[in-house]
């Protein structure tokens, strides 16, 4: 089934199923994936989106720019040019490879060296840290981690796509939580003085 909003017209996949609500989402492919009760006709759910066409246009822009964020490639902050080889490298702003997913992959499976460059010019600023080990992992919902159980620190793989000052806030960050593990006032006040303009950067990362 396809509608049109907003001069917009968008594709329709219905899932009929035993449940009691009806569900709206737009996926990556930007259609609409509704899921739904046997009961439910067509045109029901026609009029059921065109009354909530402000909330599927919003889906469908958010989902559409983050598809368009996805088809970019960027390396510590600089947005690359892609250019299709069969082997991954870096030339200045020019980046290599086969498919901008498989260089995504590649940049971020080989951050952990950038993020240790980085780790020992912050590390001399700090006269009390304990022993630790720096990891990588991808995460979906932190930039970053420290386990004093462990005595470890933990950043997110993705951090390979921004910004150098932005990939030093967050060790920042994870360093002052070997002295406070909470985000109390005295926790924020240690983080402010090695990155006084930590607000700007939790902004950035949408913190």
């Amino acid at each position: 089934m396809k509608i049109e909003i907003d001069n917009i017209t968008l594709e329709c996949i219905i899932n009929r199923k035993k449940i009691k609500n009806i569900y709206f989402r737009v996926k990556e492919d930007l259609k609409i994936y509704v899921s739904c009760n046997y009961l439910c006709t067509d045109t029901y759910i026609k009029n059921l989106l065109l009354k909530n066409k402000k909330d599927i246009i919003k889906m469908y822009n958010n989902m559409k720019n983050k598809v368009i964020a996805d088809e970019s490639i960027y390396y510590l902050g600089n947005k690359m040019n892609y250019i299709n080889n069969n082997k991954i490298y870096i030339d200045g702003l020019n980046i290599y490879g086969p498919s901008i997913e498989s260089i995504n992959n590649y940049l971020e499976s080989n951050s952990l060296k950038i993020f240790q460059n980085r780790l020992d010019n912050l590390i001399i600023l700090f006269n009390d840290l304990p022993k630790f080990r720096l990891r990588i992992r991808k995460m979906k919902t932190r930039w970053g981690v420290c386990n004093k159980n462990s005595m470890t620190v933990t950043l997110n793989t993705e951090l390979i796509h921004k910004d150098v000052t932005l990939i030093d806030y967050v060790i920042i960050h994870e360093l002052c939580h070997f002295k406070y593990m909470d985000h109390s006032k005295l926790f924020w006040n240690e983080v402010s003085k090695y990155y006084p303009y930590y607000k700007l950067a939790r902004k950035r990362l949408k913190l």
